[in-house]
């Protein structure tokens, strides 16, 4: 999917083509997430839509209930959406800055190939002096 070590780096309209994809991506997961945090809440512990979403979105942001839960299916729900959506929160922040993160590697390691040859490159001997004759 990205480029080898040996290729060149891609050019910037092309890098900011892949961060957009993989923001879409990452955002596609989280409205995916929502949905299920709001239908378990509203099925679960039939909350209000609006009430659902807080609670589903305070989760998924990783910041905590919103509300109190009452019943014991809602608990359970609530407890398995946190562990994924902690997982899910982690998932999105990689996939969305990995572009970057490949791309400082790939500039890093391009430079490390362009100073390899003059760190290698044996050093110039001196001319022997000339004899005065």
């Amino acid at each position: 999917m990205y480029e080898r070590s040996y290729e060149p780096l891609l050019p910037r309209r092309e890098f900011y083509r892949r961060l957009a994809r993989n923001a879409l991506l990452a955002a596609g997961v989280l409205l995916v997430s929502l949905l299920i945090g709001v239908l378990g809440y509203h099925h679960f512990e039939h909350m209000d839509w609006i009430d659902a979403f807080a609670n589903a979105s305070m989760i998924l942001s990783g910041m905590g209930p919103f509300g109190e839960l009452t019943t014991s299916g809602g608990k359970i729900f609530a407890g398995i959406y946190a562990l994924f959506s902690g997982v899910v929160l982690l998932t999105t922040i990689a996939v969305f800055l990995a572009p970057v993160v490949h791309r400082f590697m790939h500039i890093f390691h391009l430079e490390e190939d362009d100073a390899k040859p003059r760190a290698e490159a044996k050093p110039r001997t001196e001319a022997k002096p000339r004899s005065k004759s």
